[in-house]
């Protein structure tokens, strides 16, 4: 049986402790029927030493969580897998530009919808009160982060605090979050797999499981969502082994690209009525 690497987080940080391993674990059983076997390796134990990975025939970084509360060290870690020619898939260069979110704006003026984006390097309260008063309700959070870390949504009037310190994105909020929620696209070797429709908690507008968030398979995506997804994938110059892509409606109905996630998505494998088939069908491609 062969085995690959997958890259898991770093043991310092406990933030996803309670999350992460059943990921793995749906991951391991996926790629066991198709007669490969994962082996997990911390990524914060890679960069030193970066050559180990060229041990392994292929490396998945899927379960890097918190790369974003350490993006300096992450960046690091990158290069020296650019450099040590690392399997990885999908590659480093990939997982470097998509973990800063300012990617969507090249997305943008590659034609893919996305929200209208204020894009800020230095954030301020002022900032923050115009784009409210203009949009009535707002949605902030850093070009660095994840699963709604440090995100806030805030309306018009309301006080403004605890702003992220570091560059940020400012979009207007768009309503369909709280009415239909979230739609996911995933993608294993460029070929459309399933689709989840993912709704928030009562009162929240955090769609991410620990928010209390809820996840269900979506049959028949919109046609119109899967070529927002097809331009978004086109957009992007090197080979991807793996994508999720988020949509969300704006007021007008169109779906607008949130993320195109192609570092460490969660695939939703509960969700998906293969349990996983497609995905370990485009590792075994990859591996030849």
């Amino acid at each position: 049986m062969p085995e690959i690497a997958v890259l898991t987080p770093d043991p310092a940080d406990q933030s996803y402790a309670s999350h992460w391993p059943g990921v793995l674990a749906r991951l391991e059983q996926a790629l066991a029927y198709a007669g490969v076997r994962l082996v997990p390796l911390p990524w914060t134990e890679q960069i030193s030493h970066p050559a180990r990975l060229n041990t392994f025939p292929l490396v998945l970084p899927v379960v890097v969580w918190g790369y974003h509360r350490d993006h300096v060290r992450w960046l690091e870690a990158c290069a020296a897998w650019t450099v040590a020619g690392a399997p990885l898939a999908n590659p480093a260069s990939v997982l470097a530009w998509n973990s800063d979110k300012t990617y969507l704006r090249r997305l943008c003026e590659r034609g893919v919808p996305i929200p209208e984006t204020r894009w800020l390097d230095h954030l301020t309260t002022e900032d923050v009160i115009a784009a409210a008063e203009r949009w009535g309700e707002v949605v902030v959070k850093p070009v660095v982060s994840g699963g709604a870390w440090r995100t806030q949504r805030l309306k018009a009037g309301a006080p403004v605090a605890d702003l992220p310190d570091t560059p940020a994105m400012v979009q207007p909020f768009l309503p369909a979050i709280e009415v239909e929620g979230e739609l996911s696209l995933l993608h294993f070797g460029g070929r459309f797999s399933h689709a989840v429709r993912k709704t928030a908690a009562r009162g929240d507008f955090r769609i991410q499981e620990q928010f209390g968030g809820r996840y269900d398979p979506e049959a028949k995506p919109p046609a119109a969502a899967l070529e927002v997804a097809a331009a978004a994938l086109a957009a992007v110059e090197e080979p991807l082994l793996y994508a999720r892509v988020d949509l969300v409606r704006d007021p007008a109905g169109q779906f607008r690209l949130m993320e195109l996630e192609l570092i460490e998505p969660d695939f939703y494998l509960s969700c998906d009525p293969r349990a996983g088939a497609g995905f370990a069908e485009a590792v075994r491609a990859r591996l030849g």
